[in-house]
């Protein structure tokens, strides 16, 4: 009698064994799904066409405008006189020294604050009487335009590079700490039990567990903050003039604007928007994209 009780009881539980694996194997299936591989040609389609269109349309409009003399040339050169702008600092030889000078001093100030911006924000997320003391300040500071801490910054430190990097500094660094702070808060307590049960703690916590749960709010902070580098650096370059700081693209667009030469502010313009919109693209950009398809997302990112 209980072997004719157990065989039902045998063959109910492979059932539900069998339902489990079944549903857990649908689980797996769905994580499993990934963006399908595209052409190249559809790649450039989807992604490289549409800003070309946006350029060309707002090129057209521009050129409508100057056509029409719906103001002054003095106010409003044509895309060509922009144009001629450019091959004038090509042919000197300035463009690239003039772009790199802005770049190697946006980047390298970045890096730093991302150095000094990331323990912060550990200590604020983690730490109840720092985030209660450097909370609102952190807020605060990243709040306020960057062209604030030039006049501070000339006094303190003089006209020269360190001055630059300051103001870098007291732009990106709240903001990258507030992201990381964001991004800590939103890490399900779960994980962090999860790692003080394997040993993560501390430093290891912080690393193995913390950083990389909170990676997507961490990395909008680091974009924000890059953000924050270029625009400091522009409104200290516009400010500032010395011929020990060299020629950057804030410094040129002042010039411009001091010779009255309007179609080289709109090149200064043209060239700080192209290189924010570089570094979006080739840093940041295949950053988040794997981030990700790590974390099965990219399927929802086309």
């Amino acid at each position: 009698m209980a072997s004719t009780d157990t065989a039902p009881a045998a063959r109910t539980s492979a059932a539900v064994g069998a339902d489990t694996a079944d549903v857990g194997a649908g689980l797996d299936a769905l994580d499993a799904v990934s963006a399908p591989r595209r052409s190249l040609a559809e790649a450039l389609r989807q992604k490289a066409l549409p800003p070309l269109l946006g350029a060309v349309l707002v090129l057209a409009l521009w050129q409508g405008a100057y056509s029409l003399h719906l103001t002054s040339e003095y106010k409003l050169p044509s895309p060509l006189d922009v144009w001629h702008a450019a091959e004038d600092l090509w042919s000197a030889g300035t463009l690239f020294s003039i772009i790199w000078t802005s770049v190697w001093r946006g980047l390298s100030g970045f890096l730093v604050a991302l150095a000094i911006g990331t323990p912060i924000g550990l200590l604020v997320a983690r730490v109840r009487p720092v985030r209660a003391a450097l909370g609102p300040v952190l807020s605060g500071l990243q709040s306020l335009p960057s062209v604030a801490w030039v006049p501070a910054a000339v006094i303190w430190l003089g006209i020269n590079d360190s001055m630059m990097y300051a103001v870098i500094l007291l732009g990106a660094v709240p903001s990258i700490a507030n992201g990381l702070v964001a991004g800590i808060d939103q890490v399900p307590p779960l994980f962090l039990r999860a790692g003080r049960t394997i040993g993560a703690t501390g430093l290891n916590g912080a690393r193995h567990v913390l950083l990389p749960a909170a990676l997507p709010g961490y990395l909008a902070g680091l974009k924000q903050g890059w953000a924050f580098s270029w625009r400091s650096l522009m409104a200290a370059e516009l400010v500032a003039s010395s011929p020990d700081l060299g020629l950057g693209l804030g410094r040129y667009l002042e010039n411009q604007r001091e010779f009255s030469d309007m179609a080289g502010v709109l090149l200064g313009i043209l060239l700080i928007l192209f290189v924010g919109i570089a570094i979006e693209l080739l840093v940041f950009t295949p950053v988040e994209r794997r981030v990700l398809r790590n974390r099965g997302l990219l399927a929802a990112v086309k």
